[in-house]
């Protein structure tokens, strides 16, 4: 535990003050509606108690970070594979969205959102209409037209860029993506967020001039992807991986490693070598690369880079003109991020049993404030923590809206606290036993690293405006 106590000068009588304030506190109150109060939140807190959540509602499997999320309220179910993102997971996700489209963004990306419902003749003409028999959710409108809810965009997006006419090198390398949501068929949905038949992508399509410049693309959008998680603070391993229905001849998977992971890596000891074990033709314990010790873990797969040639534009037609205006063929490569994977799998290597730690930059809120329990010595000084809440929208600018006033009062403060750790806020401010001194102290903890400190109003201002938000 860490202890600072920051001071500032306080009048001889703030008890008598505090009382005084606590009078005209209901005024006061009132005068400040942009407060985020805990109480008027979507949905309340603690729908499933106390009790230890096992099963999901349609009997799956549950890891850790499907319970957690399921006992704060994050997540609830819908039907099997499908569930509903509540208001603090949408936040999540929203903040997770906004991080991919700043490095989208250096790397010449652009987005664009393509229908969720395609036709089956578009999949027809790629062959991957019966190649991926079962997986796609398949239908029929009034005409007896056949169309799926895609799962993936790479005919939609190459005839997009074909019906475009040809383009210039100059234009190229063109890098299109998207964030939307997705339809796979799962034989056996588990592990809520992890693997649904429903989920949110980022998924990204680039054309290029060349082979060679494909794979310099490649590398861009790998380095982006890396820098993501990095940004995340989640530690991954870049996995050599088999391409399966999607093609290529080069593939990619960005894995974090858990034990509730589904995918066996298979690790170098001596150098960078790693690979998914499927895609290891024989049993090896030596690396293929410097003759080191394999070593085995599990992995969730959040990300995937394929480089595609032209599987998809010589079947589509999507050409460009090259510096001798002829046209040619356009290398395609595709990349993806699961969205709400990758939230679910950093709850779920981030936190512990009973308390949710999110990747810190896209917890859905920084802040909890506990107000006193209403009754307690210390509701007295409801104002000045108050007034703390108030000069934090005021002063620090990259916290409006990421601060959250738990005025719960009839519950006790360990109580809320207990809420507030299983809702993963990465910081919380007590009003406590000290918020009686001379001058007042609130307690702070940072709950991602463990950290108690005790500090004024000014320190705790000062605390938080050092906060990095990006």
């Amino acid at each position: 535990m860490e202890v600072a106590i920051h001071s500032h000068s306080g009048g001889l009588f703030k008890n008598l003050v505090c009382g005084f304030l606590y009078l005209h506190r209901s005024c006061f109150h009132h005068g400040r509606s942009k407060r985020l109060l805990f109480s008027r939140l979507f949905p309340p807190m603690n729908l499933h108690g106390d009790k230890e959540i096992g099963v999901g509602r349609s009997g799956e499997l549950t890891c850790k970070s499907q319970r957690l999320m399921l006992q704060a309220g994050l997540i609830q179910p819908a039907n099997t594979g499908c569930f509903h993102y509540m208001p603090y997971t949408v936040r999540a996700m929203e903040k997770l969205v906004q991080l991919i489209d700043e490095e989208m963004k250096l790397i010449g990306g652009q987005k664009v959102n393509m229908p969720t419902l395609t036709s089956a003749n578009l999949w027809k003409i790629s062959e991957r209409w019966d190649l991926l028999g079962k997986e796609l959710f398949r239908l029929k409108d009034r005409h007896n037209i056949d169309y799926c809810l895609s799962p993936t965009h790479e005919e939609a997006v190459t005839e997009l860029v074909a019906m475009q006419g040809n383009l210039s090198y100059k234009q190229l390398p063109l890098m299109l993506y998207q964030v939307t949501r997705k339809f796979r068929d799962e034989p056996k949905p588990r592990f809520g967020l992890l693997r649904g038949r429903e989920f949110y992508m980022k998924d990204m399509y680039t054309f290029d001039i060349s082979e060679k410049a494909a794979k310099e693309t490649y590398k861009l959008v790998s380095g982006a992807y890396g820098r993501v998680f990095d940004r995340l603070g989640l530690r991954f391993v870049k996995v050599q991986a088999d391409p399966g229905s999607i093609g290529g001849n080069l593939s990619h998977e960005f894995q974090l490693p858990a034990e509730i992971g589904e995918d066996r890596l298979l690790m170098c000891s001596d150098c960078h070598f790693a690979a998914n074990a499927e895609t290891m033709k024989t049993v090896e314990t030596n690396c293929p690369q410097c003759e080191g010790k394999l070593i085995e873990n599990r992995g969730i797969e959040v990300g995937h880079t394929f480089y595609l040639g032209t599987k998809y534009s010589q079947v589509f037609g999507a050409l460009h003109s090259n510096s001798e205006n002829k046209p040619i063929l356009s290398e395609m490569g595709c990349f993806g991020l699961g969205i709400t994977r990758i939230l679910a799998a950093g709850i779920e290597v981030l936190s512990t049993e009973t308390d949710i730690r999110w990747p810190r930059l896209v917890a859905p809120y920084q802040i909890c404030v506990i107000s006193p329990k209403k009754g307690s010595k210390e509701e007295v000084c409801m104002d000045l923590l108050e007034s703390l809440y108030d000069n934090l929208m005021d002063t620090v600018p990259q916290l409006q809206g990421e601060v959250v006033l738990d005025d719960r009062s009839h519950l006790t403060v360990g109580r809320r606290l207990k809420d507030a750790n299983r809702l993963g806020y990465p910081y919380v401010i007590i009003a406590g036993r000290r918020i009686l001194e001379d001058p007042a102290i609130f307690e702070v903890n940072s709950q991602n690293n463990g950290r108690t400190l005790f500090l004024t109003q000014e320190g705790v201002l000062d605390f938080l405006k050092n906060i990095q938000m990006a």
